[in-house]
Parts: structure tokens; C-alpha cells; sequence
């Protein structure tokens, strides 16, 4: 089959991308290395949009949180991350997290067994001539890295992501540990609770700041870490108590054995739907793998755990996306590619998916000799594609989650509980004008066919 377009890439973005495309009509060339003899440090599968860390996609609160109304957003617009998000649910309270297997294995099975689909498994080491979505994601290849380096003339940017531990269920002891809400908001009780004592806890952090780590290789130096997916050993350095207020804060959490707060609290999540995985929230790290079954079998509840999967560290890529993209993801310098995903500096797996979403809706347009406009500001989409096409400072610029801080501002004296409200209307009512918008009136025929595809 021949194919309109190339997309590079089957993590969120590149699947979001390929979807949008192939069902408004548009025939797609989905590469995809993993599968090929290819592995990233971070993937464990060959599943298309793997989730390599948390199984969560955050709130899903869709009326006092930007994550939430992103969410919302997307599944107005026939996104199959969130179709198969909502397929594969497990309990998380507010938040929206799956079973990672029976989510990811979904993704692949309709992008394999759509018609407009060639799923193929190869590394691409060039930039394509012909129209090309460009979703490699925080662990682009060598090849690939250097080629966009190449045509952009700039050099690419990278941080640290780290991934957090899951523990098989039945090995935590419910005899110490206790199920409540995450800081016990809301009526669910989703979360397992470790206490600790305030020795418990000191003695822990110094295991933490005293660990043997993950050395560093050459290239990986001076890398800087996301804020907010930072190893909690790096946490742990910024001071004794910050663990305290932050993955480890006990507030509003009870012990049922002594009917007060702990001095700090261990939580997990569950990871699969099933309820056997729970993965530690908040408990990113580069530990050595042995200091993290050390050490992480000192906290109360956890002294048997074993562990389905240890914590580790990758490396990831982007580009400096407000200088060198225009407000659709086309690269300035080569306009026939556009970026999506976390490679453009979004974070996170519904941001990242929700420009892919995007990336696949313009290149469509685009195909069919129209111009679509960009969200408006006001929408969680538009506010994060606002964000990464113009509106960070490229020289300072660094990855960055949806959120309130990115939209305009509510106009006037408002009451901070209602502000977050204001948001959600208005990004409703904005959209909802956006999608409502007249088409051109005279659309171009499609595009000739313009690389040829290998059969999948």
C-alpha cells in the first residue's frame, strides 16, 4: 500500500497522530523501531504507546483541573488514547490510570487492523522528503537525533526522566500498611499506605542520600531533571523534611492502629486491573537496583515486597519547539515535517498524545489543501500547543506539563475557588466555537501519492 504520510514514531504521540490521520481518510506509514531488533533503556514491550513509568494519566477531573479538561477535550475529538484509557480503567480515584498491558496491547491491535494503516517495524536514520509527522519521543535514536540536529542547526536539549518501582500486591503486609485516599480526599479509599515513624523516616532518608546511584556516562552529564518527575534521592538532597512535603506528606491520613497521622507516608497505586502491580507513587529513582530492594524493603508494610519492575533512569531529548516550529509543528527550516510528542518539549503521556492529536489533525487539513487553525488559547489543547510554538522563552525553554498557568488569565477579581471553574467553561465554550467554525469552502483535491510503503 502506498501511504499520504510518514509518521516516525509509535509511542502516544505517533499513534494519536496516525489515528487522526487514518480515520479522517488519509493512508499511513507508521514506523515503529521496537519490533525490529531495536530496544530503548526505558521500553519493555513492543507494544505501541508503551506507558514506561506511572500507569496514571493524572485527574480526570474535567472541571477544576487543566489535566482533566485536556482529557475531555481529546475524547470530544476521537482520540484513541483516551478511548482505550477508558476501556482499560482501574480504580485511582480522580485520576484517570489503566492497566498498562491490556491498554497498550488495545492501541496496537486497532492501529494494526485499521485499513488506512501500514504498521511497520524499522529505524528510520533520515529525515523523509514527503509529508512526515516526526514522533520519536525523549529516546529518538542516535541517527535520527543527529539528522534533526543537522536541519535545525540548534542542539538538542535533554533531561533526566526516572521511573518508579512496582510491587506484586500480595506481598505487602496489611497488617501495618492501610487503604485510604491519596492526603484521604475524596470517598474512595484507592491508595495503599505505608506509615513510618519519625526514626523510620530519617533513617530512610539517609539510605536515600547514601545510596549507591547510577553513574552518570560522559554524555549524560550535566543533563538537567525535570521538576516534575524528579529521583527521589534528588528530592531527598534538597533537604530533610521535603520528602515530607511532597510523595512522602501524611496529612489527613489516619493510621488505623493509632488513630493519628505518621510522621510520613509511603503510598502505591494500583498498576493493573487485576490488583496484583502497584507501583510506589512518587518514588522515581537512579538507585543501584540492589540499594532499592534494600532500602525500600525498610519501609513498614514493605519488609517482603517483591518487585515486578525496579526503578531506573533514561535520558530524554527535545527540541527548542518555540524557535523552530510554527504554530501547526511544522519545522521552520524543512516544512514538510511536523514534531509531535514529548520530543517538542510537552510532558507527560496525555500532553504528549494530545499533540500528536493535534500534529494528525493539521497534517490532515494540510492534505486536503486546507488550513486548519490552531485551538484557541483558552482550550487545554491550545493552551499547550500556545505554550511549546511560541509562547515559552526558547532560550530558558524546558518541558512542561498542561496547566492553569499556561492559559490567558481570567479577566477581573475572581474567588480562588472559582477560578479553576472560570478556566473549564470558558475552555469548553472555546472549543466548542472552534469546532464549530465554517470549513473552507472549496477544498483542494488530495495530495498524489508521495513515498512508496513497504507491506506490513
Amino acid at each position: 500500500m502506498t501511504h499520504d504520510i510518514h509518521i516516525v514514531g509509535g509511542g502516544l504521540a505517533g499513534s494519536e497522530a496516525a489515528w487522526q490521520l487514518a480515520e479522517a481518510g488519509f493512508r499511513v506509514r507508521l514506523s515503529e523501531m521496537r519490533g525490529s531488533g531495536e530496544r530503548t533503556p526505558a521500553h519493555q514491550t513492543d507494544d505501541l504507546a508503551e506507558l514506561v513509568c506511572s500507569n496514571s494519566f493524572r485527574s480526570d477531573d474535567a472541571d477544576a483541573n487543566a489535566v482533566g479538561l485536556l482529557h475531555q477535550e481529546m475524547r470530544g475529538l476521537n482520540s484513541l488514547i483516551l478511548r482505550e484509557a477508558d476501556k482499560h480503567r482501574v480504580p485511582a480515584g480522580s485520576a484517570l490510570a489503566v492497566d498498562r498491558d491490556g491498554y497498550s496491547a488495545g492501541v496496537t491491535a486497532a492501529l494494526a487492523g485499521h485499513p488506512n494503516v501500514t504498521l511497520v517495524r524499522e529505524r528510520v536514520d533520515a529525515l523523509p522528503d514527503g509529508p512526515t509527522i516526526l514522533a520519536t519521543g525523549p529516546l529518538t535514536a542516535a541517527s535520527l537525533a543527529e539528522a534533526i540536529g543537522a536541519a535545525t542547526g540548534k542542539e538538542s536539549l535533554a533531561f533526566f526522566d526516572a521511573l518508579a518501582p512496582i510491587v506484586h500486591r500480595e506481598t505487602i503486609d496489611m497488617d501495618i500498611a492501610w487503604f485510604a485516599s491519596r492526603w484521604d480526599k475524596g470517598e474512595t479509599k484507592d491508595y495503599i499506605n505505608c506509615p513510618m515513624t519519625k526514626d523510620e523516616y530519617l533513617a530512610f532518608h539517609a539510605g536515600l542520600i547514601d545510596g549507591e546511584k547510577t553513574p552518570f556516562k560522559d554524555w549524560e552529564k550535566d543533563t538537567p531533571y525535570f521538576e516534575g518527575c524528579m529521583p527521589i534521592e534528588v528530592m531527598a538532597e534538597r533537604g530533610v523534611d521535603t520528602l515530607r512535603y511532597g510523595p512522602m506528606k501524611p496529612v489527613g491520613l489516619d493510621d488505623p492502629r493509632t488513630g493519628r497521622w505518621p510522621y510520613a507516608v509511603v503510598q502505591l497505586r494500583q498498576d493493573n486491573a487485576q490488583g496484583t502491580l502497584w507501583n510506589i507513587v512518587g518514588f522515581q529513582t537512579k538507585l543501584k537496583h540492589s540499594e532499592q530492594v534494600r532500602l525500600f524493603r525498610t519501609i513498614p508494610g514493605l519488609q517482603n515486597a517483591d518487585f515486578a519492575r525496579l526503578g531506573g533512569l533514561h535520558r530524554n531529548t527535545f527540541i527548542r519547539s518555540p524557535e523552530l516550529l510554527d504554530p501547526t509543528l511544522r519545522l521552520k527550516s524543512r516544512p514538510n515535517i511536523r514534531f509531535a510528542g514529548q520530543i517538542t518539549g510537552c510532558e507527560g503521556y496525555i500532553e504528549s498524545a494530545g499533540i500528536g492529536l493535534l500534529a494528525g489533525r493539521f497534517a490532515a487539513a494540510e492534505l486536503r489543501g486546507e488550513t486548519l487553525a490552531p485551538p484557541p488559547v483558552e482550550t487545554a489543547l491550545g493552551a499547550l500547543l500556545g505554550h511549546i510554538t511560541g509562547g515559552a522563552e526558547a532560550e530558558t525553554y524546558q518541558p512542561m506539563n498542561v496547566n492553569f498557568g499556561l492559559f490567558p488569565p481570567i479577566p477581573g477579581r475572581t474567588k480562588k475557588a472559582d477560578r479553576k471553574r472560570m478556566y473549564t467553561d470558558r475552555g469548553r465554550a472555546a472549543l466548542a466555537e472552534w469546532l464549530n467554525s465554517p470549513p473552507p469552502a472549496a477544498p483542494a483535491p488530495q495530495l498524489e501519492d508521495s513515498v512508496a510503503s513497504a507491506s506490513a
